[in-house]
């Protein structure tokens, strides 16, 4: 495919760096499709990519964003996953086809889209086929975009590695993306659901299935998540804090119960008091989104069970700093960039 496109590109750190460019539309290699992008969600990383870099080894001009939903238009040689046409969304952490994330106890390996490959702010993308899996038949773009980090990370903390049950409880902390796909899962599943968040917002967690809301500003807020569990404590936590706020987790959390530590909202130094996870037999994850096996098996749940994301605000290609504006003052759900949207944000 000859001609241009636009792509969102920085040439150093910092978001006034970014520009919107006009470029050739790249050329599939062996093994690669050419992807006519419609949808990408942003995720709080793509911001601290890049606001700081993160450590990471960009290579500028670097395109950022990881998440997206689009079509192919066109095969490189040696293609076999995918043909013509096929809807596919991207995966966060392309070198991770199952089990156990690569690297060893010195360096793990954390090699996603917008970090340390290239990112999918971009009309069309050119990449490898084994980096994408089918989208979901009953979703359009903008909602299938939101699976490939906040989706996986819900799905891969409380299927994959909690293992969760008809009848658990579930605590989910806030409402941005992964607390929400979190929530939906949880009820997938037949668990009771806590949602912690503000205030303003916990009426639409209830409109979602919600079965407990809690003001996560309360100064008691322990004691009311473990009234709200007739102090049984949740068997999962989607920890999406971090900082010191993983010992009110240690609280909360039920006998043999699963952390799931996932953010780091309050940095990343946790703290918390060591004997009731010692004593309550608790069992701390960490997790890094998922693997592309996990992400094929969400795509077969959201289409078994028709869930649908929740996208709070969707954005055209050329609002893309209004997006991340919108981002800082924090989101009920996902907000997605979509190419051929046509009105302004909303």
């Amino acid at each position: 495919m000859t001609g241009t496109m636009r792509r969102w590109e920085i040439d150093g750190i910092g978001r006034n760096r970014l520009e919107l460019r006009t470029v050739a539309i790249p050329e599939p290699g062996r093994n690669e499709v050419l992807v006519k992008v419609g949808a990408v969600a942003l995720n709080y990383r793509d911001k601290m990519v890049m606001e700081s870099g993160r450590g990471l080894p960009l290579s500028f001009p670097f395109t950022p964003g990881s998440d997206l939903a689009g079509t192919i238009v066109e095969l490189g040689d040696g293609v076999s996953r995918f043909g013509l046409h096929d809807r596919v969304i991207s995966t966060f952490t392309p070198d991770w086809v199952d089990g156990l994330r690569r690297g060893d106890a010195r360096t793990p390996s954390y090699r996603t889209l917008g970090g340390y490959y290239p990112g999918v702010l971009s009309e069309y993308v050119a990449m490898p086929e084994h980096w994408f899996v089918r989208a979901p038949a009953t979703l359009d773009d903008a909602h299938a975009s939101t699976l490939p980090c906040a989706g996986i990370t819900a799905w891969f903390a409380l299927v994959e590695r909690g293992h969760l049950r008809a009848g658990e409880t579930v605590l989910v902390e806030g409402t941005g993306g992964v607390a929400l796909f979190g929530l939906q899962i949880a009820k997938m599943h037949g668990a009771q659901v806590i949602v912690s968040g503000s205030a303003d917002k916990l009426g639409r967690a209830f409109a979602l299935g919600a079965d407990h809301a809690i003001d996560r500003r309360r100064d008691d807020w322990v004691d009311a998540v473990l009234q709200v569990t007739g102090d049984r404590g949740a068997d999962h936590i989607l920890e999406l804090v971090g900082g010191a706020h993983l010992g009110k987790a240690a609280q909360t959390v039920a006998v043999g119960g699963h952390i799931h530590l996932i953010g780091a909202l309050e940095g990343f130094d946790v703290t918390a008091p060591v004997m009731p996870l010692l004593l309550k037999d608790v069992t701390i994850h960490g997790i890094g989104t998922g693997h592309r096996r996990a992400l094929q098996n969400l795509v077969v749940a959201v289409d078994g069970t028709r869930l649908t994301p929740v996208v709070d605000v969707r954005y055209r290609l050329d609002e893309l700093p209004a997006a991340l504006d919108h981002l800082d003052r924090g989101a009920f759900g996902k907000i997605v960039v979509e190419m051929a949207r046509s009105g302004l944000g909303g």
